[in-house]
């Protein structure tokens, strides 16, 4: 048998191998703290939620009811409720989508996205993986960050009896 015959051979017999895929509704492996299968996602989010939060989608500028929210409170990831922000550190950035000079220690993790032919800097929940939003290197002092989130990405908690300083 030569060298090719042999790795033909070879090829065939791994080809009778079935890669095994996880069935709907069965629970992926996760580094996450708060890990659901995609099916139970899709039933504890709304689609908007779960297109941003699970498919890292965006959604469209000017959309979001918490763009223009003024109370004192904190914004917490829509997938866990972990608070990821805090009323104090937004900002209007005019780009259309909740900005935020920092996130709350701790309660958010970056990775590298490499879509949409740029590089950019994603901002994700810690506990539960979920797509928040990106950040970027052009936000007001005390940071120069810009966290730039999708609304639909978080829930509101206002903080009861306190006003927003404008």
């Amino acid at each position: 048998m030569n060298r090719r015959n042999f790795i033909i051979a070879g090829a065939g017999m791994f080809a009778g191998l079935a890669v095994h895929a996880p069935s709907a509704g069965a629970r992926p492996p996760s580094r996450f703290e708060v890990a659901h299968s995609d099916v139970e996602w899709q039933r504890r989010l709304t689609a908007r939620q779960y297109h941003i939060l699970r498919e890292q989608g965006t959604e469209r500028a000017f959309t979001s009811p918490l763009l223009n929210e003024k109370r004192a409170g904190n914004y917490a990831c829509a997938g866990c409720a972990l608070p990821v922000y805090r009323s104090s550190d937004k900002f209007d950035s005019g780009t259309g989508w909740p900005s935020f000079v920092r996130a709350i220690k701790g309660n958010v993790a970056t990775s590298i996205d490499k879509g949409f032919f740029m590089t950019r800097t994603e901002v994700h929940c810690r506990r539960c993986g979920g797509h928040l939003g990106h950040v970027f290197d052009d936000g007001p002092r005390p940071t120069g960050k810009r966290h730039c989130i999708n609304g639909d990405a978080l829930d509101f908690v206002p903080t009861a009896g306190k006003a927003k300083q404008s």
